[in-house]
């Protein structure tokens, strides 16, 4: 069996048995994608740690640990989840070689598109949320009753922490995604969209107060682009859809 698996063309039979094993092919290919990704951010994991550190206040930028394992296996759980993260490319392509082949050619290409937009806005979701969220939050809760309080930073708690908030921000970036594919799947039509734009501004709103941000400033900083995000959404969904329907 090839490692490196045939990606099968649209309408190509296979048996159940070459497709276990091309299934079987992929898998290894992501997981040693996964263990080269994982590889590099050991590598760099002490520049990865300072740009986590980074939003902390300068007293606070080196977290302590509270047992002897805890620094192996904090710096360890960090490069796991940096190396995932550059692996993702190759995962997601892995997944999408193995599935593409069940979708029509020309649904192909939306996909496609729907993914790279898809991968543009995950960006910069992480951006937004390194340098626009995360920086007042950390501010203000390492400031909260600090009269009362001898604050100390945990690692693990702390990268738990930053890893939610980015992955938060991100999946909040994803929306005009989701409606795109609403729509891209006929449950929702343009005409709909505009009619309850009101409704979608006010969820809006209410994901970008949810999100980790604690501040007014930060909060204020998540709706605006969210609701940005939810118009663009709107308006590509209204180019796109008679282009999809015909």
């Amino acid at each position: 069996m090839s490692v490196l698996p045939r990606r099968l063309r649209h309408g190509e039979e296979a048996t159940l048995v070459e497709h276990l094993g091309e299934l079987r092919a992929r898998l290894i290919v992501s997981l040693a994608a996964l263990a080269a990704g994982f590889a590099v951010a050991y590598g760099f994991h002490g520049h990865i740690l300072h740009w986590l550190n980074k939003p902390l206040p300068p007293d606070l930028r080196k977290p302590v640990t509270f047992n002897p394992i805890e620094p192996f296996t904090t710096s360890i759980w960090v490069s796991l989840w940096a190396g995932l993260l550059l692996a993702l490319p190759i995962v997601f392509w892995q997944l999408w070689a193995f599935l593409a082949p069940a979708i029509e050619e020309h649904r192909q290409r939306s996909i496609a598109v729907l993914v790279v937009f898809a991968t543009v806005l995950g960006l910069g979701g992480v951006a937004f949320g390194y340098f626009v969220i995360l920086p007042p939050a950390i501010h203000f809760l390492t400031n909260y009753d600090s009269s009362y309080y001898h604050i100390q930073i945990r690692a693990k708690d702390y990268y738990r922490f930053v890893s939610f908030v980015l992955l938060g921000v991100a999946l909040a970036f994803e929306v005009p995604v989701f409606v795109l594919a609403l729509v891209r799947l006929r449950i929702m039509t343009a005409a709909q969209l505009r009619r309850t734009w009101r409704v979608g501004i006010f969820v809006m709103t209410v994901i970008g107060v949810l999100l980790p941000g604690v501040d007014p400033v930060s909060t204020i900083l998540s709706v605006i682009p969210l609701v940005t995000l939810y118009v663009l959404a709107i308006g590509l969904a209204t180019f796109f859809e008679p282009r999809w329907r015909a």
